[in-house]
């Protein structure tokens, strides 16, 4: 019964895990990615991050910008994450971005 219900989970995280179903919300400072993604965890919309910069130096070679980390949000919620991205952080949205 466990392995069953592993073997769900663990099917539901790789469809969720691909890179289609995601769109970008946000790009900034690390700890605004951190607050923005809290706010989403608590409007019940799923998320990832990508660090370009860090992954990069893991891997031994350079890649991104220091300090700009990457935000998406699945796309069924992308216009509601959006939204709460621009409440949030409006300065760092140009006009008709």
């Amino acid at each position: 019964m466990i392995y069953f219900v592993l073997c769900i989970l663990d099917r539901k995280s790789r469809n969720m895990s691909t890179e289609d179903s995601y769109e970008r919300v946000y790009t900034g400072s690390e700890p605004n990615v951190q607050y923005l993604q809290e706010l989403f965890e608590k409007a019940g919309i799923a998320s990832r991050v990508r660090n370009d910069f860090d992954s990069g130096l893991r891997a031994g070679f350079g890649g991104g910008l220091p300090g700009q980390v990457q935000l998406f949000a699945i796309k069924s919620y992308f216009d509601e994450a959006l939204k709460i991205a621009k409440a949030t952080f409006p300065e760092d949205y140009k006009d008709g971005e």
